[in-house]
């Protein structure tokens, strides 16, 4: 995507600054395919844009003087706000999962509200996330008119995901949202496997959510994290056996349903899905054989293929919907009774694992980093300090 270096300062960002917002709305005849026409009808209602919003340790100010910040994002470059945004729409849960970790108000929509697995926040005292009201951009499609009607401060999100991942969606189309509505601000931190993503950075999962955290001013909750994260980090190497030959040899793969047959498999790779993983030093069975990657292949692989590779380990995408237990009475039960399934040494040896979403945030991390480990390694115990990661976000810090 294309910058020149000035800071995108979008419609609303101007009216804002100078102390007026005209509130807008779709006519009703509105259509809704992706790439299609969208209208816009303003109201002549205003307000004031003058307010102060204080944060713990930070204070950010926005006067009809038209004070404002920017923070810097590839592929966007230089990202204009007149004060921190009050609502946003997120890409998926990784970016929501940051704006919890930030104490904000949950996105109003993500990509696949089913994708975002607010269950972990189980784990965390008084911190939970309803999404009952949350809204799914995608759905056969991503229409324009869904951000129109969500009207979001910002939109956390890499705009060449919308360009080349679905049809419909041109430069045009990107330029309207933001002349419009709100600016983009985001990268496909997820997943280092998109050709498109070749020429511009991507960010760790801690890079990008610093970014955020200047986006709404809270940088303090970003340090409190960072630091606590460091922690956690440290006392990794308790856990981990330093001899490589100590570690497990894994698969990673996505398996829909209670009696999967094939699978998509995922080379462990630097995106942020990958993070636990990485941090626990696994071995990645997969990457030592002729099977290639999802993203690059887009194929599957079935039981035969699986026993070829023999992972000590099986990790299988696309069953966070199931507690551990239906999990064992599903999918484990049927590889069990299977007559090649069942003969694979994970399976034998009770190593069949739910895999983690493709999303993860701050604390989604820390809680699935936790997992993996006793998954892994027979941790007991906790990894991480819960009441210190609820009183982060409540801004006890």
């Amino acid at each position: 995507m294309a910058n020149d270096g000035a800071p995108r300062r979008t419609r609303r960002n101007v009216l804002k600054a100078s102390g007026v917002l005209a509130a807008s709305g779709l006519l009703a005849g509105c259509t809704g395919g992706s790439g299609s026409e969208s209208t816009e009808t303003e109201a002549s209602a205003t307000e004031s844009a003058t307010a102060t919003e204080t944060e713990t340790g930070t204070e950010s100010e926005t006067t009809e003087s038209g004070s404002s910040y920017s923070v810097s994002i590839e592929p966007m470059g230089e990202v204009e706000f007149a004060q921190p945004p009050e609502t946003w729409v997120a890409n998926n849960g990784s970016w929501a999962d940051m704006g919890v970790a930030l104490g904000v108000e949950p996105p109003k929509g993500v990509w696949m509200t089913s994708r975002y697995h607010t269950q972990y926040y189980d784990e965390i005292p008084d911190v939970s996330v309803d999404k009952s009201d949350m809204v799914s951009l995608y759905s056969d499609g991503v229409s324009k008119e869904v951000f129109y009607e969500l009207d979001g401060d910002v939109h956390v999100m890499d705009p060449n995901f919308l360009l080349n991942r679905y049809k419909g969606w041109k430069q045009a189309d990107v330029d309207e949202i933001e002349e419009k509505i709100a600016p983009f601000f985001g990268n496909s931190i997820f997943s280092r496997g998109y050709a498109w993503h070749e020429d511009y950075k991507y960010y760790t999962l801690y890079e990008a959510f610093e970014k955020l955290a200047q986006v709404f001013q809270r940088t303090d909750r970003y340090e409190a994290f960072a630091s606590l994260h460091d922690e956690f980090q440290s006392g990794l190497s308790d856990v981990v056996p330093s001899s490589e030959s100590e570690r497990p040899q894994v698969a990673i793969l996505w398996a829909s349903g209670d009696e999967p047959e094939s699978f998509l498999p995922y080379v462990i790779s630097e995106g942020t899905s990958f993070k636990q993983w990485r941090d626990l030093n696994v071995r990645d069975a997969l990457a030592e054989t002729d099977v290639k990657d999802f993203h690059s292949s887009r194929g599957e692989i079935d039981y035969e293929t699986l026993l070829e590779v023999d992972p000590d380990v099986l990790l299988f995408r696309g069953q966070e919907a199931k507690t551990a237990e239906e999990f064992q009475n599903t999918v484990v039960s049927f590889m069990e009774n299977h007559d090649t399934a069942s003969a694979l040494t994970a399976v034998q040896n009770g190593d069949v694992y739910r895999g983690g979403p493709l999303y993860q945030g701050p604390i989604t991390n820390l809680v699935l980093t936790e997992r993996a480990a006793k998954q892994l390694y027979d941790v007991e115990g906790e990894l991480f300090d819960r009441e210190r990661v609820a009183s982060i976000v409540n801004g006890d810090i």
